[in-house]
């Protein structure tokens, strides 16, 4: 003969809810040792059980002169529902306050993204005043013996393209700086965003 499963703590729970909605009365929690048993639940648990029922709001407990009574009415089982309800009525009044913030932000970044072209366009001119410049450094290598009009030619080319370089750097720094002040929310968005378009923390005037 298989023995008989003992009661879950949620079926202990009913069962001395039972007790008090039977009643309606006020118990000691001695006098609920001693009715616990006749609903299946054993008298060393029914502390912590009533207990649980009083951390749910359940049950109601006091302390009268010496004693501590406990109570529970059915309709304190509907006021802890309602609470409930109430409260997550509110949680999710606030979830979609949240959620119509989180929509504004995306489309405020989208809008920001807007300008990205023109980020790409001064980085590509950027690069190519580089190579430029790059490119003049060698060859004035190879005419540094050579002719001096032509050397003052490629000195002021070399200055003319270091010049735009840095200027386009700083209109490269001047529009991070715009983006990290009016999208600061978006701040690991635009730095993933500068590394697409391969603006690194490199970056710098030549």
């Amino acid at each position: 003969m298989s023995k008989r499963r003992g009661l879950s703590l949620e079926e202990k729970r009913e069962h001395m809810l039972q007790i008090f909605y039977d009643s309606q009365d006020f118990f000691l929690l001695k006098e609920l040792e001693k009715l616990g048993p006749k609903k299946g639940v054993i008298s060393q648990s029914v502390k912590d059980v009533v207990q649980s029922l009083v951390d749910d709001d359940l049950v109601l407990k006091d302390k009268i002169g010496t004693s501590v009574y406990f109570w529970s009415l059915p309709s304190c089982a509907g006021n802890q529902l309602r609470n409930a309800h109430n409260k997550l009525e509110s949680d999710l009044s606030s979830c979609t306050k949240r959620l119509a913030e989180l929509d504004e932000q995306r489309e405020s970044l989208k809008r920001g993204r807007e300008e990205s072209d023109d980020r790409e366009m001064a980085l590509e001119e950027l690069k190519t005043m580089e190579l430029q410049y790059k490119k003049l450094k060698e060859e004035l290598a190879l005419f540094a013996d050579n002719d001096p009009a032509a050397i003052e030619a490629m000195k002021a080319a070399i200055d003319i393209a270091h010049s735009a370089s840095n200027r386009w750097t700083d209109n490269i720094f001047t529009l991070q700086h715009w983006c990290s002040s009016n999208f600061p929310e978006a701040k690991e968005q635009l730095e993933h965003m500068y590394k697409e378009v391969g603006i690194t923390e490199d970056l710098d005037y030549l």
